[in-house]
Formats: C-alpha cells, sequence, structure tokens
C-alpha cells in the first residue's frame, strides 16, 4: 500500500502545528538574546531588519483591520516581543558599525546603507533633522497620546466592570441570554478589563523604545567617532562621513518600524465601537454626509476664488468634494424612495383581518416604571433595579418553595415621573414613588431626630419615611433611621408583595415545574402519588391553601407524603391542607415563633369560643351576626398591634372547627396575624396565655 507524499505531509503538519506555534515565542526570545550577544554579519542584519519592518506592517494592517480590542487580544504581548526585536537589532547593528564603520558605507549591510544613502541623499545632518522629526512625532504626538488613552481606558474599564457583571446578570435573569452566554460575556468583559489594564502597562515600551532610540543613536555618534579618529587615524570629517551616516541610517531602519508599532498601539486603544473595521468607520462617519461634504466644497471653492490663492488646487479638490456630496445626496434620495419591505407587510397586515397574534397575554408579574425610573434598569448607566429583582426571586424561591414568575418590567407614559406599580395579572396590588440618588430614611419607631427631606411612608410596611439625599445619609444612620436606596425600596415593596399575593403567584405551570422539579429529586414519590392519587389540580389547590396562610411549602416531601396516606379518605382539598397543615406543625411554629419552645399566644374568651363554634363549625347553623364579627375583628387588630410592641408574634390559638373561618375572617384586617389550631401545636412545645379576646359583654 503506497502513501502519498502530500496527505503525509498534511498530516504531520496538522500534527505538529499546535506544537510549532507553541514554541513562537521562546524561539523570538532566543533570537533576541542570540543578537544581543553574537557578532552577526551584514546579510544577517539584513534580513532581520526586514523582518522587523514586516512584522511592524503586519502588527498595523491587524490594527486597522480588527472589529474590537479583544480581537488582538496578544497585542500587549507582541508590543513587548517588537520592541526588543527593535532593541536588539540596534545593539546587534551597532556593534558592526563600530567595528566595520571605517570600511565603507556598506559594512552594516545594504538595508542600514540604503537608509544611511538613498533615502537622506548620503547627507547625514539631513539625516539627523528627519531623525529628530519621526522621533517628536512618535514622542512627542504618537506615544504621549496613545499613553493617556491607556491609562483613562484601564482606569475606566476596571470602574466599570462590576456594573457590565451586572448586566449580564441582569439580561440573564430576564431570560435575554442563557448561561452558556453569560459566561462568555463574563469572561470577555474579564478578558477586556485584563487587556486594558495591561495595554497601560504596555505603552511604556513604546515611549522606553523612542527615548533608547535617541539614547543609542548619540551612543553611536560619540563612539562612532572616538573609534573612528583614535584606533584607525580618521579625520573629524571622515569619522563624520563613515561612522555618522551610519548611525543615522541605523536610527532611520529603527525607528520607522517603531513608528509603525505607536501607530498601531494608538489605533488598539482608541477602538470605539464593534460593528466594523477601522477603516470603514471611519469612512461611513467622515464621508457619508453629504452636507459635510457639499460645506467643505464651498469653502475650498471660495478659497481658491481669493487672488493669490492656488487657484488650480483648492478649485480641483472643491469641485472634487462638491461632486461626491451631489452622487451622495442623490444616491440617498434614491433609497428612500425605494419603499421598504418589512413596513409594507406590516401595513398589509393591519389592512387585514385579527388574527389570534394580536392577543398579548396579561403579563402574571409586572413592574412599570415613569419614565425617571427608567435609568434605574439602563445597563448603560449601569441600572442596579434588574439585579435586585433577580436576588428578590432568589430569596422568594429559598424561603417559600417554588420559583416565581419573571418580573415583566416596562414603562408606563401614564404614570408619574417618579412613580411605579405593582401588577398581577394585569391587576395593581401596589404602587409607590422613588427617587433616583436619594435615599428612603424609615423610622423604625421610637426616633425623634428631624431630618430635612421629604416626608413619606415606606411602600412596603407603611412605617414613617422622608426622602434624604446624600448628605443628610451618614446623619441619618448615626440617628437610628433605617436607610435605603431607591431600587432597595422599590424591590423591597416587590418582595414584600409577592409573599402577601404568593396563593396567586402559584398558577398551574408553576406547579407543574414544581413537580418535575421533584421527580427529578424522588421521581418514585411523584410517579406514585401525582396525578395517579392526587389530580394536579388538587394538588395546587393544597398549596394554595397553605401559601394564602403563609405557609412556606419547602418541605415538599412532606407534603406529598400526607397527601399520599388522605388521598383514600378525602378528595377536599380544604381537608387535605388542614391535614398536611398538622404534618407541617413544627415547621409552621419555627416560621412564626423561631426556636423557642414557649409560645406565647393570643387566646379567646370561652364564651365568645362557644359562640364561634356554634356558628363557623355547623354549616346548617345560622351565620356569624356581623356585630360580633366585627368586634372580633377590631379586639384582634387591637391586641395584634400590642403584641408587635413587645416584640412578639401575633399568634391567635383556635379550635380546629374555626380555625380556616376565623383565619379567613381576620386575614383582611390583620395580615401579620397567624391562626393556628389546637392540633397544630407540637407536643415539644408548651404554650403560655397571653391577652385575651373578649366579647362584648366584656
Amino acid at each position: 500500500m503506497t502513501t502519498n507524499p502530500l496527505q503525509s505531509l498534511q498530516q504531520w503538519t496538522g500534527s505538529n502545528s499546535k506544537a510549532l506555534q507553541g514554541l513562537t515565542a521562546p524561539l523570538l526570545v532566543v533570537a533576541i538574546l542570540a543578537l544581543m550577544v553574537l557578532p552577526i554579519p551584514p546579510w544577517m542584519l539584513d534580513t532581520f531588519f526586514t523582518l522587523n519592518i514586516a512584522v511592524a506592517l503586519m502588527v498595523m494592517m491587524v490594527a486597522a483591520y480588527m472589529i474590537k480590542p479583544l480581537d488582538f487580544a496578544a497585542f500587549p504581548s507582541v508590543l513587548l516581543l517588537t520592541t526588543l526585536m527593535r532593541l536588539s537589532l540596534n545593539v546587534a547593528s551597532t556593534r558592526v558599525v563600530l567595528l566595520e564603520g571605517h570600511t565603507g558605507p556598506g559594512a552594516a549591510g545594504a538595508v542600514i546603507e540604503a537608509f544611511g544613502h538613498f533615502l537622506i541623499g548620503g547627507n547625514f545632518a539631513v539625516g539627523l533633522i528627519v531623525f529628530a522629526i519621526l522621533v517628536v512625532i512618535n514622542f512627542v504626538v504618537i506615544t504621549k497620546g496613545a499613553e493617556r488613552i491607556a491609562e483613562v481606558s484601564a482606569r475606566f474599564t476596571l470602574d466599570a466592570m462590576p456594573g457590565k457583571q451586572m448586566a449580564v446578570d441582569a439580561d440573564l435573569n430576564a431570560g435575554l441570554i442563557d448561561e452558556t452566554e453569560a459566561k462568555r460575556r463574563r469572561a470577555e468583559v474579564q478578558e477586556e478589563a485584563n487587556f486594558f489594564g495591561s495595554m497601560d502597562g504596555a505603552s511604556k515600551f513604546v515611549r522606553g523604545d523612542a527615548i533608547a532610540g535617541i539614547l543609542i543613536l548619540v551612543i553611536n555618534i560619540i563612539g562612532g567617532f572616538a573609534i573612528g579618529m583614535a584606533q584607525h587615524g580618521l579625520s573629524a570629517g571622515q569619522a563624520a562621513d563613515s561612522y555618522i551616516l551610519l548611525a543615522v541610517g541605523d536610527a532611520l531602519v529603527a525607528q520607522i518600524p517603531g513608528l509603525l508599532i505607536s501607530v498601531a498601539s494608538a489605533m488598539v486603544i482608541s477602538r470605539v465601537g464593534k460593528d466594523t473595521d477601522m477603516g470603514r468607520q471611519i469612512v461611513q462617519q467622515l464621508f457619508m454626509s453629504p452636507k459635510v461634504l457639499g460645506i467643505a466644497a464651498a469653502i475650498l471653492v471660495l478659497l481658491g476664488l481669493i487672488p493669490g490663492m492656488p487657484h488650480l488646487a483648492f478649485l480641483t479638490m472643491g469641485g472634487l468634494l462638491g461632486w461626491l456630496a451631489w452622487a451622495l445626496d442623490r444616491q440617498q434620495k434614491a433609497r428612500a424612495a425605494i419603499p421598504a419591505p418589512a413596513p409594507a407587510a406590516q401595513a398589509s397586515q393591519s389592512d387585514g383581518e385579527a388574527t389570534w397574534d394580536d392577543l398579548q397575554p396579561v403579563d402574571l408579574l409586572g413592574l412599570e416604571l415613569g419614565y425617571r425610573l427608567i435609568t434605574l434598569v439602563d445597563k448603560n448607566r449601569q441600572g442596579d433595579l434588574l439585579t435586585r429583582i433577580k436576588g428578590v426571586r432568589r430569596k422568594f424561591a429559598q424561603e417559600v418553595g417554588f420559583l416565581p414568575p419573571a418580573v415583566h418590567v416596562r414603562d408606563n407614559l401614564e404614570l408619574k415621573p417618579s412613580a411605579y406599580r405593582i401588577t398581577l395579572r394585569g391587576v395593581m396590588v401596589g404602587e409607590g414613588e422613588a427617587f433616583p440618588g436619594m435615599f428612603l430614611a424609615i423610622n423604625p419607631g421610637g426616633i425623634t431626630t428631624p431630618l430635612i427631606g421629604t416626608a413619606t411612608t415606606d411602600p412596603a410596611f407603611g412605617l414613617p419615611a422622608h426622602w434624604i439625599d446624600e448628605r443628610q445619609k451618614e446623619a441619618a444612620q448615626m440617628a437610628g433611621f433605617t436607610v435605603v436606596d431607591s431600587e432597595t425600596v422599590m424591590a423591597t415593596h416587590l418582595s414584600h408583595l409577592m409573599q402577601v399575593h404568593a396563593a396567586k403567584l402559584l398558577s398551574r405551570t408553576e406547579t407543574q415545574q414544581l413537580v418535575d422539579h421533584v421527580a427529578k429529586l424522588a421521581p418514585k414519590l411523584i410517579e406514585e402519588v401525582i396525578p395517579k392519587m392526587v389530580p394536579i389540580t388538587t394538588f395546587q389547590k393544597v398549596l394554595q391553601l397553605l401559601l394564602e396562610d403563609s405557609v412556606h411549602i419547602r418541605d415538599i416531601r412532606t407534603i406529598i407524603e400526607t397527601l399520599a396516606e388522605n388521598a383514600a379518605a378525602t378528595n377536599d382539598p380544604v381537608e387535605l391542607a388542614r391535614r398536611v397543615r398538622i404534618a407541617l406543625s413544627p415547621a409552621i411554629v419555627q416560621q412564626i415563633y423561631g426556636p423557642t419552645r414557649e409560645l406565647n399566644v393570643i387566646a379567646i374568651e370561652p364564651g365568645l369560643e362557644r359562640l364561634l363554634v356554634q356558628a363557623l363549625s355547623n354549616p346548617g347553623a345560622p351565620s356569624l351576626d356581623p356585630g360580633v364579627a366585627e368586634i372580633l375583628t377590631q379586639k384582634a387588630v387591637d391586641v395584634a398591634n400590642q403584641q408587635e410592641e413587645l416584640g412578639l408574634p401575633a399568634c391567635l390559638l383556635v379550635p380546629d372547627s374555626i380555625r380556616n373561618s376565623i383565619a379567613k375572617l381576620l386575614r383582611r384586617v390583620a395580615p401579620r396575624l397567624q391562626v393556628l389550631a389546637h392540633s397544630e401545636i407540637p407536643e415539644t412545645h408548651t404554650i403560655r396565655i397571653g391577652p385575651i379576646l373578649k366579647g362584648a359583654s366584656a
């Protein structure tokens, strides 16, 4: 079997290309060191000087055609290596010039001879002036500006890094990108910060290279004079013709690639935009405006008509720009006359019959903002609200036990500029005002220190508060106020309303997602219970009943196991929820009281309790008297407030038969008052009767 030599070469090249690429930098460093310490013949100097110019041209071309700075992420390293290569060539050429300069202009190779004779006409004075001009252009103009841009870019990039990372998190939270894209963007932000930080230091290489070029030229001139006159017996004129001409040619050979690298460095760090390369960007933004070209053409024509001015040059250039402006204007008008297909298609659809696509679903959970609050979600202005909303959803899922729906944020011009509105299934459930740049100082109670600001109330819990500016922040904190920014105010309000309306947030979609999540952890449990023993609708209703009583459903396994044990006895969601509450009683009590074992509870007067049991436990009995219900709710509110003022949980203990009815009755007037049944007190806990709810006779 014969082997194709070309295929073998391709296979060998493919398998070894990575290894060869990895050796590029080490081999280049070794070559640089060799140029510095080993004697180099003139023909090899010509080769390396030519390579140096070629590399400089390639670097500048890559910088000109790149789309974004990270497309040339290796530029700081390239800058270091090219600078070292030029300096090593300066050392090698200096050695040859000083050793062989007395033999003639070709002693250091053809490249230096060409730069010394053909470019400056063999006149070293002209060469010195040209070299000085190039150094001024490189050192004072390009290098100085590039160094300043690199310094500012590095600082601004590092300062903007947290905001960019939060913007990535906000896009991920809003569902605009997936986790893979988020990781890529975070890595890009990190690489961009590292790149501009490296460029801030690497720009010093360019500046040092320009200074080194000046010093090397001076050293070569002084050394050449000394060697030519002292060792070879040349006159001052002969030494100048030989050594100074070679030194100037050597300096120009190194300075021109250095100038190209400096220009490339400035192009890389001054790059703005990520859509097109620099050439197209310049043409599109500078030469594509007929108005700009027309005004410039008119000015040139007027200058050309002034007596004594070079009429031919000004009129020719003015006419050329005028023709270009006319052509561009005509082209833009022709494009504007062509109807766009997309609007036409939309118009045809709007003129036709209505379709189901015209029906937009109502957002399950929404946040509407006035126009002044849009900056809080603007990624370009480092708005932090979306990140806070993401944290609210994560905290809700960890505490309550299911992932709430995404919050759809949009602007609403009908709102006041600083107002916001929280909606649930399209219905407003909360509203408030927030002022970007200001802080809300909340009085937790008992603080009498006056504040300079606008009096208001905390939208989440109704506590007295003041909107203050940043100058009052420290004084308010020292006085004991709770000081939060506008993003925290809105996020806290949203979090509170999500807790209050948790049952409504648990739609069929969230319920199915919860079942699918539990199926990954306990597949057999879900397979046996849902939907075989308990339909998904019943399961959802049981969870909603628990959430209406502020019972967290994190212990989903206990809930499902309890449903499995009682599904054969009843299918009533209310009864199933009651039995689940008993199973969850240790968690419910801990949620209310914490780790304490003695529970301070509110009780009902025995006479009033018997009346309530007779009226509420028997479906056939007459309903509860409205007067009794009003007295009960009013006294419950008063007692609950007293308990909260004492720093104790507000919890009412009632018989099992009336717990659901009492909880439903008091839920609207005293939402923070918890209602427990006797069977929901764990055996490990004891109770201590606190305040008593008495009837009207008392």
